[in-house]
């Protein structure tokens, strides 16, 4: 793959909030987290986890914990992607704790890509309450739940989203 068509490969990625409802087999989500298994961390911690949920009835409550947000119900797997404080605050400290959200960010985004590239979607849901996710998938104290990533066979919308132009974010050497 050469850069045009790297580019080309992340510009036809969007979010997809309405799903099929086929299952994945389970050799797509090992895939899918094979591929966040390669995702750089600080330290090589590798401070994140994911509890997959394929259930119904736990995706029914995770879209409840969510907001209501549908697609978590509708989609037939939801990656529940945590930083692993512990993993990381062992070597970093304090400073741990930003480095592992990063590393659970950076693992999700791998993850988000991976289904892109299997010729699945998905959406990546930061609007959940943390309690109810916490409690319903009896998390430890030292895990904390970052994205809900909805993956499965959708409908990608029409037309691609518009985005800001590049040179809106860019800063060159001070801001």
């Amino acid at each position: 793959m050469n850069s045009s068509d790297f580019l080309r490969f992340l510009k036809a990625r969007s979010s997809v909030r309405n799903y099929s409802g086929e299952p994945l087999d389970p050799e797509e989500i090992d895939y899918i987290l094979a591929c966040a298994s390669t995702a750089p961390s600080a330290g090589n911690r590798e401070a994140w986890d994911v509890v997959v949920v394929t259930d119904e009835d736990i995706r029914i409550d995770l879209a409840l914990a969510a907001l209501e947000q549908e697609h978590i119900r509708e989609a037939p797997a939801v990656f529940v992607v945590c930083a692993n404080y512990i993993r990381s605050m062992s070597h970093y400290g304090e400073r741990g704790i930003l480095y592992a959200l990063q590393d659970a960010a950076i693992a999700c985004t791998y993850m988000m890509l991976a289904a892109h590239a299997r010729g699945l979607h998905s959406c990546w849901t930061g609007a959940f309450n943390e309690n109810a996710v916490r409690e319903l998938l009896q998390l430890p104290e030292h895990v904390r739940p970052v994205a809900l990533l909805a993956a499965g066979r959708g409908m990608p919308p029409l037309r691609p989203v518009g985005r800001m132009p590049v040179e809106e974010h860019t800063h060159r050497e001070i801001w």
